[in-house]
């Protein structure tokens, strides 16, 4: 049985063992690159098929951007301002939030653009980014002559971002999520693509934000 002073001593030591684990640990936190605690960016798809992208706690302004994967209007939309568009939502400035729409009416352009909004829905959210940018890499062209994204091609574009499951395989090929693509897809009134809403207001284009102060 120890003493009342060996008991006094080990107390001691166990507390200050504490606290230099807890001083560790906050250290650590604070070292850790932007995005890797507690406030990192997350993509959340919501029922909709629209995906959410943002800061926990940023609520304003919001950007809703509505794009077609058979547009090319939204291909260089993509290449000219993603780069600025995830900056401006890392540093808490921005919540984006991406509506998949199917615009066009004439073939092959409208059956593309099915192929490809359905399965980026089977896409896994952390995957959905890097997905999106392989759809527009692959875009078939010339735009409302070529037939593309079949379903081998989405299926592979899947597994050059990492998305190995065969789960995922088979939704793109059956195209699981077509209809309720275009079921939410009815519900949206727009006239054209890309189509960009800040706080609701229809703007022409991203360099609004910057009017808006929220310059990177």
């Amino acid at each position: 049985m120890e003493s009342t002073g060996e008991g006094r001593g080990r107390s001691r030591l166990v507390g200050a063992f504490v606290a230099l684990a807890v001083l560790a640990g906050m250290l650590i936190i604070a070292g850790l690159p932007k995005g890797s605690a507690a406030q990192e960016v997350r993509l959340v798809r919501q029922a909709d098929g629209s995906m959410l992208l943002a800061k926990p706690g940023v609520s304003a302004p919001v950007l809703d951007v509505f794009e077609d994967f058979d547009c090319p209007f939204c291909k260089q939309l993509h290449d000219t301002s993603e780069a600025k568009l995830e900056q401006m939502v890392d540093e808490g400035r921005l919540k984006v939030v991406f509506h998949t729409v199917t615009i066009f009416a004439e073939e092959p352009s409208r059956s593309n653009s099915i192929r490809a909004a359905a399965a980026a829905r089977c896409v896994p959210s952390a995957d959905w980014l890097a997905f999106r940018s392989q759809l527009y890499a692959m875009q078939p062209a010339p735009h409302g002559q070529a037939s593309g994204y079949t379903v081998e091609e989405l299926v592979a574009a899947g597994r050059k971002v990492g998305v190995t499951d065969t789960a995922f395989a088979e939704c793109v090929t059956s195209q699981r999520h077509a209809d309720k693509h275009l079921e939410d897809n009815a519900k949206i009134r727009i006239d054209g693509t890309p189509t960009l809403l800040l706080d609701g207001r229809l703007i022409p284009d991203i360099s609004v934000l910057d009017q808006q102060g929220t310059t990177v």
